[in-house]
């Protein structure tokens, strides 16, 4: 398997002055100060002025801070691109002295790359690469790789368009997407990975290419949903929908109400129309004056999302949760700009620990095993334990790494971890949530929410991992690339 290239070949390390060195599958120490400012130099060399961070710099503890704060990622040096160009230059002179490379946009999901050795890892931050365009003919976004998903939502908004954003408007959209992409348009529109048109990223050799369905069609394959294992992407290019206006909101309830809400809506769910697509959340809300009052220092439970259909039939599909008349009830005919903040997913780097996993269904007995694990008496000192509902489009596959979602739920419990102790037993209480429910549990996972080490063989079959280990032989097979969950590792002798 092989892929072409565009753009100009990368330059040999003699061409920049070093001596190439080769990783090996031993363990790594302490980053070589030597080698970070041989890396440093090599990238002035090509002409740019990429920021870097090196070990022991004093700029060097703020850039290395992920999204989630509650991670300890110490990657060798940290650089800055500023344009695609910064890409290569960064790329190139890491590998011409013997350094690996991390892409990282915002670092929601930054846990997993923090438990790897970073000692020879230089990580690009891509948040400067932030430029958005619409195709209004097309229906296509092209963006950055810093993009964030507010600002897509923002700007397709203006042409009456949509894209398969996430829950949270400061979530990066290039990560979101190569590892899936799941939200309230989920059941009728898919995954986000499977509206990917085109990819530009950056090869471990230092090459620009573009992959697309006509172009590296291999490449462009493992990169819906495959992961970040496969280069540094600078820029998407995604499907567009036409959705000026969406039916969607949410229904609130006091959490003494938490057992009957998620017995009716566990279900209501199953059956619900593919329009459809809602989640339901046991909220713990904590009491900070900025929350609204509803919520401020309350036990919740919460059913949210959206109907892609018509006012009337949107009622008719709602009236089973409204009949147990909730105290706030949203659901309403909104701008599609307003969706990507119905989650009230909280914006700005934030301390948090997680789990999750794929259940097949919640029958009677998954229910008391939830609510026991998470709902109100249990003690649990999760801020959410939130069931989303899957199926519809998710469950049908498409072209592409991540074919489909199995299951008919995904479980995933989250705890604001401002402190060690405190996130140790937010740790402990998203474990209880996932053991509670794992006897329904067929043994999948969804790598986009797993904030610990993944063994690739839970996230996809074994022919889909072996046609991605190959696109990572051909496109990195010195394992230069390293991604929060990666494919295809080399395995020790």
């Amino acid at each position: 398997m092989t892929f072409p290239t565009t753009g100009t070949t990368a330059p040999t390390p003699a061409a920049l002055g070093t001596a190439a060195t080769t990783p090996d599958d031993g363990p790594r120490t302490t980053p070589d100060a030597a080698r970070t400012a041989a890396f440093a130099a090599a990238v002035a060399a090509q002409g740019s002025d990429a920021p870097v961070h090196p070990q022991g710099a004093p700029t060097y503890e703020g850039a290395r801070l992920p999204w989630n704060v509650a991670v300890d990622q110490r990657p060798a040096a940290v650089a800055e691109p500023r344009t695609a160009d910064d890409v290569v230059a960064v790329v190139r002179a890491a590998r011409a002295t013997g350094l690996r490379v991390a892409a990282q946009g915002t670092g929601h999901n930054a846990g997993p790359l923090a438990l790897q050795d970073l000692s020879d890892v230089v990580l690009v931050r891509t948040g400067a690469l932030d430029d958005v365009t619409i195709d209004p003919e097309r229906r296509v976004a092209r963006v950055g790789a810093g993009v964030l998903w507010d600002a897509v939502v923002t700007a397709a908004a203006e042409h009456g368009l949509a894209a398969l954003h996430g829950s949270s408007p400061d979530v990066g959209v290039v990560g979101y997407t190569l590892g899936g992409g799941t939200f309230v348009y989920s059941r009728a529109l898919g995954l986000a990975c499977h509206s990917l048109v085109a990819a530009e990223l950056v090869l471990a050799d230092g090459s620009a290419v573009r992959a697309s369905a006509d172009e590296n069609p291999e490449l462009f394959w493992a990169l819906r949903g495959g992961g970040g294992s496969f280069g540094v992407v600078t820029a998407l290019e995604l499907q567009l929908f036409e959705l000026p206006t969406v039916h969607a909101g949410m229904l609130l309830w006091d959490g003494s109400r938490s057992a009957e809400v998620l017995r009716t809506w566990a279900t209501w769910a199953p059956d619900a129309a593919d329009e459809i697509t809602t989640s339901l959340r046991f909220l713990n809300v904590p009491p900070l004056p900025e929350l609204p009052p509803f919520l401020r220092g309350r036990q919740v439970v919460v059913v949210d999302g959206a109907v892609l259909d018509s006012d009337e039939r949107a009622a008719e599909a709602l009236a089973p949760l409204r009949a147990l008349e909730p105290e706030l009830d949203t659901f309403a005919r909104v701008p599609a700009s307003a969706v990507v903040r119905l989650h009230m997913d909280p914006e700005g780097p934030t301390p948090a620990v997680s789990d999750s996993l794929l259940v097949d269904g919640l029958p009677d007995d998954a229910v008391d095993a939830l609510l026991a694990a998470a709902g109100p008496g249990s003690g649990s000192s999760l801020l959410s334990a939130e069931v989303r509902q899957l199926g519809g489009a998710l469950a049908r596959p498409a072209d592409g790494a991540l074919t489909h979602l199995d299951g008919a739920f995904l479980v995933f419990g989250v705890a604001v971890a401002p402190t060690p102790e405190v996130a140790a037993q937010g740790r402990a209480d998203a474990a209880r949530l996932v053991q509670a429910l794992a006897p329904w549990s067929h043994g999948r996972a969804y790598a986009n929410f797993v904030e610990e080490g993944l063994d690739p063989a839970s996230a996809y079959d074994d022919p889909t991992l072996a046609r991605l280990r190959a696109v990572r032989d051909a496109v990195d097979p010195e394992r230069r690339i390293v991604a929060n969950h990666p494919v295809g590792e080399r395995r020790a002798a």
